[in-house]
């Protein structure tokens, strides 16, 4: 390792050929970190971190590595490249994820246009549920487009007439990509937080930033089972988080989403989610010198959202930037939603 290489902070952000990862390799070099892009393809890799230097970013703050996060034998060849390159990592981002969901693009483009980019006013709720006697889940998003409503079997949200949409007609999942889900969106991170702490721990400012989304919070799990269980701070554990994941596809695989009280639709999305925010806890207290925390980065224009959010990715990239630039005395083990720090 050279001089220049003595002073640097150095970066990997998991999924950033596109969306936000690609918007927090930017500015965090930008800012003067040198960063290691990757991408499960090689060939869109480079093509994005040909993009950063087109968008005036140095080279010399750039790398990449070919990484899939399900990919035990993938995340062992990263940790090996940054441990030959650089010796150590100061920051690490994960921030690979799927939606867990089917949908039509045209019908689920419809409904964000019905919706709109607006909150539930508590209005438009008390209305709403007049109509309905048992409402399994509630969730308002008021960063984003969905002001989810669950009832029985059906996902509703609000038109700004007052109208419903309904979600169950525009999205679908089955057990492939639910096991999918979790396994890069929970697994994938634990497995790349396991790969680099060592290297983590040769930092003397070792910061994590897990990308999570508001709908991981755990008042949209209306298990109660699971959600004491990651509530529950003090007792958290990782094998505690696993077993939430665990039983939750034991009951998907079963049929018994319903009858066993989790969410209808979005449902291994929101159980992902809200097990990273889980695991962002027991990481806090398992590394005091770290600064860990998740961050909910709000709507965004990304591929999985057919770019229909009310952020570009550039500004929800800010928000996990923001995380990752912490103070050495920061706060760790928290949830920001957007840059407000969130109760789980």
């Amino acid at each position: 390792m050279n001089a220049q290489h003595c002073f640097l902070r150095y970066a990997v952000v998991t999924g950033s050929n596109k969306g936000i990862g690609f918007e927090v390799c930017r500015q965090l070099a930008s800012s003067g970190i040198f960063v290691v892009l990757t991408a499960r393809d090689e060939k869109k890799g480079l093509e994005a971190l040909q993009k950063l230097k087109d968008c005036g970013v140095s080279g010399d703050l750039l790398g990449f590595h070919q990484l899939d996060v399900v990919d035990p034998h993938s995340v062992a060849n990263l940790a090996d490249f940054v441990k030959i390159h650089f010796g150590k990592l100061d920051i690490l981002v994960n921030n690979a994820g799927i939606s867990g969901i089917v949908y039509t693009p045209d019908n689920f483009r419809r409904g964000v246009e019905l919706s709109g980019d607006w909150p539930v006013c508590d209005s438009i709720l008390e209305n709403f549920l007049k109509n309905y006697s048992t409402v399994q889940f509630l969730s308002i998003e008021y960063d984003s487009l969905l002001g989810l409503m669950v009832h029985k079997s059906c996902v509703h949200s609000m038109q700004p007439d007052g109208k419903e949409v309904r979600w169950n007609e525009m999205v679908s999942q089955n057990l492939d990509l639910a096991e999918q889900c979790l396994k890069t969106n929970y697994y994938g991170a634990k497995g790349m937080v396991e790969a680099l702490a060592p290297l983590l721990q040769s930092s003397d400012s070792a910061t994590i930033v897990n990308v999570s989304s508001g709908l991981g919070l755990l008042k949209n799990i209306p298990n109660q089972w699971a959600k004491g269980l990651l509530s529950d701070a003090e007792n958290l554990s990782e094998e505690r988080v696993d077993e939430v994941g665990k039983q939750f596809l034991k009951d998907f695989k079963e049929g018994l989403l319903e009858a066993n009280g989790w969410p209808q639709y979005f449902s291994t999305y929101i159980v992902a989610k809200a097990c990273m925010n889980a695991y962002t806890r027991v990481l806090a207290k398992k590394h005091p010198s770290f600064r860990i925390n998740a961050v909910a980065p709000g709507f965004c224009k990304t591929d999985i959202t057919l770019n229909l959010g009310s952020l570009t990715a550039a500004q929800g990239a800010e928000y996990v930037v923001r995380a990752a630039l912490l103070p050495k005395d920061g706060p760790s083990g928290c949830l920001f939603n957007m840059q407000e720090m969130s109760s789980f």
